[in-house]
């Protein structure tokens, strides 16, 4: 299949979580979460797609693809977002873990997590 959506395998595991709202990223923005994305839509799903997570092969694919996410309800959204929605707070026993993810996508937060670190080991001295 092109479209996982084309998958009954794929769409009885969907269904089968409960859940109403996929997060969905691809290899292809214009392809691999279009074609699911826009068939989850269709099916009663609200759809999150994780642009930042996706490429396309130019700027207009992209650009056109984001034009249809609108049109069809689609939602864009990015790594981050995602990750702090399921984060939620700070106040939590996996923090830790929790800024490790960040700083596999974003190298100026892995920065800001090494600053912390040295701040909280220096108050300790």
């Amino acid at each position: 299949e092109i479209s996982a959506w084309d998958n009954e395998d794929f769409v009885n595991a969907v269904r089968a979580t409960g859940k109403k709202t996929p997060v969905i990223a691809g290899i292809w923005t214009s392809v691999c979460v279009m074609l699911p994305a826009l068939d989850a839509v269709a099916a009663g799903f609200k759809v999150y797609a994780v642009i930042d997570a996706s490429g396309d092969p130019s700027t207009l694919t992209s650009r056109t693809t984001l034009a249809r996410f609108a049109q069809a309800g689609v939602v864009p959204t990015s790594i981050s977002a995602v990750v702090c929605e399921l984060q939620r707070t700070w106040n939590r026993p996996d923090a830790a873990k929790y800024a490790e993810i960040y700083a596999l996508f974003s190298p100026h937060y892995a920065a800001a997590i090494e600053s912390y670190q040295r701040a909280q080991q220096a108050a300790k001295k």
